[in-house]
């Protein structure tokens, strides 16, 4: 709560704004309390005539305009204090998010990340459009009545004084529930929606397995789950404002009992203030209660609040960047890993990488499942930060480049890679520099050898493709993803196992493409087929994250037994 209101009192602009208002609501408020009381007392004590309070209904009128206006005006400030926090809410979380995107994604479910995105931060919105406002209000407007009061009776305002601490202090009471009740509900929203979007991706996993009616359950009792937390806090909120309605309506009784028996029994006030004091007392709690309502909304916000502060709050290894301009050139910049380190936490960890790559060179990585190979190409593409050691750019550290200027010059085709919601044409432009001509899109599809695959769609380029790539094969992916990098025309393109679970027609055109992409680019490929790992001009043997060895395949062949055997049993062969 605390970042809350640090974000919503560092807007001092509309905070000003707020208490300019509160300040007109309430002269308005007493204004309209004493034009109300002027016009009665006019009429049936002094029997004037309907001419003689024209005035002053004509400033009862004006009073009550500027009331609605002023309200309005503020209730229209906090909104815009709300959409500025949210926005950068966000953009913070966004930008996390983005700093360090592969810890990200391999940490928590998504469909949990999407609800603290969009969920936790709206449910933030009441704390600024609802809360600070009134917080502001509450602060002004009882102050000026309670000072009027006292201007007109002694004993009234003290009364007020006395019961007024009573709603500040069954609030905090409620607090207290309200904020645990909030937060058992944000956790089981975030629940929900992180089980919701899981079992939505995995429908056709599950159904396989027959397991569709076990996570249906799932579903139900998560579900289930939420809608008790909501019920939970809507019965405090109700109870909270039984309560408030109770506490306001036994402290106006007070007042009105007490200004009765002076008026009638005693005489010893007159009719002006007694009726005045007896307007404005409504007003004085009217506002101690709606700032209940407020500060029940706002410590609902606690949940939120806190999903959001522990996802900002996690530790981050972002990858740094500086501002050194990388240019395009002719020929692609010199790779080099310098004594580079990297560990996922207590986990794997990459020991002591120290590799050269030369410009326009193709160099395969190999290794068993698990040896570290989409590791060292996540650290080369700039996605991890070394925990020690370096990548340099033409004996420069990558750190020290612009990340614009690199990601510029870098295409990194994995096994699966991703395809938005949208056209064909349109997921081959995401790889691109910036904004490309249809004539460009249909080039670069045509060297990925999609050119016959478009033919045979009715719509074209313009086909709809789903989220994830639905309604592609793996192949047509693989394609669409080579497509990107020669629309970009890359320095340098990282290939993750990209041939792997393809049939021979559609690896023999990927491979023609990756040979024509590396005429003018450095290749560097996650390699299991030998084909491709005879063919690399350098080849780096992983091993439960060490470089084994270094070298062209004949002298891996003859230096290093772990290769030597891993090829004897990918060929068929056996080892002595």
């Amino acid at each position: 709560m605390k970042y809350l209101s640090k974000l919503a009192f560092g807007q001092r602009t509309l905070v000003l704004l707020l208490l300019i208002s509160s300040l007109f609501i309430g002269a308005t408020i007493i204004g309209q309390a004493y034009f109300f009381v002027a016009v009665v007392d006019r009429i049936f004590l002094d029997e004037q005539s309907f001419q003689e309070i024209i005035p002053l209904l004509g400033g009862l009128i004006l009073v009550l305009a500027g009331r609605s206006f002023f309200t309005w005006a503020s209730g229209r400030i906090g909104v815009k204090m709300a959409s500025r926090s949210k926005s950068h809410l966000r953009k913070t979380v966004i930008g996390k998010f983005s700093r360090n995107p592969l810890q990200v994604s391999l940490s928590g479910q998504s469909g949990r990340k999407v609800s603290v995105l969009m969920d936790a931060v709206d449910e933030v919105d009441g704390y600024f459009s609802s809360y600070i406002p009134q917080m502001i209000q509450t602060s002004v407007i009882p102050v000026m009545i309670l000072i009027v009061v006292f201007t007109q009776h002694l004993y009234s305002g003290l009364i007020m004084v006395i019961t007024a601490p009573f709603i500040p202090f069954f609030m905090a009471v409620i607090g207290v529930m309200t904020k645990k009740k909030s937060e058992e509900q944000m956790e089981k929203l975030s629940a929900f929606s992180g089980t919701f979007l899981d079992t939505l991706q995995g429908l056709p996993t599950l159904k396989l397995f027959g397991r569709s009616k076990k996570q249906k359950d799932e579903i139900e009792r998560s579900s289930l789950g939420f809608r008790d937390a909501t019920m939970a806090v809507l019965k405090v909120a109700f109870v909270s404002s039984l309560m408030l309605e109770f506490i306001s309506m036994l402290s106006i009784g007070l007042i009105a009992l007490e200004i009765a028996i002076r008026l009638v029994v005693y005489e010893s006030i007159a009719f002006f203030p007694a009726f005045f004091i007896l307007v404005l007392a409504p007003e004085f709690y009217l506002t101690l209660k709606d700032f209940g309502s407020a500060f029940h909304t706002g410590r609902g916000s606690t949940g939120a609040a806190n999903q959001l502060m522990e996802e900002l709050e996690k530790d981050e290894q972002g990858v740094i960047w500086g501002e050194k301009k990388l240019g395009k050139s002719e020929v692609p910049p010199y790779l080099k890993l310098d004594n580079v380190h990297f560990s996922y936490g207590s986990g794997f960890s990459l020991e002591s990488i120290e590799v050269d790559v030369p410009p326009q060179s193709q160099t395969a990585i190999v290794g068993r499942s698990g040896a570290g190979k989409s590791t060292l190409l996540n650290v080369l593409a700039g996605l991890v930060q070394p925990d020690q050691g370096q990548v340099k750019l033409n004996n420069h550290p990558l750190s020290s480049y612009m990340e614009k200027d690199w990601f510029g010059q870098l295409s990194y085709i994995s096994q699966h890679p991703y395809l938005f919601s949208g056209t064909i044409a349109e997921n081959i432009e995401i790889g691109g520099r910036g904004n490309h001509s249809r004539e460009e899109v249909m080039a670069a599809a045509e060297k990925a050898g999609l050119g016959e695959l478009l033919e045979t769609l009715e719509q074209g380029y313009d086909t709809k493709v789903g989220e994830a790539g639905r309604g592609l094969s793996g192949g047509e992916k693989q394609r669409l993803a080579i497509a990107r990098a020669f629309l970009k025309n890359p320095s340098v393109v990282l290939f993750d196992e990209p041939t792997t679970g393809l049939d021979l027609k559609t690896e023999q055109i990927l491979q023609e493409s990756i040979k024509e992409l590396a005429e003018n680019s450095t290749i560097i490929t996650v390699a299991h087929r030998m084909h491709t790992i005879k063919k690399a001009d350098q080849i780096l043997f992983l091993e439960d994250g060490h470089l084994l060895g270094k070298g062209s395949h004949e002298e891996l062949l003859e230096a290093v037994p772990a290769y030597r055997e891993m090829v004897y049993v990918q060929q068929g062969g056996r080892t002595t």
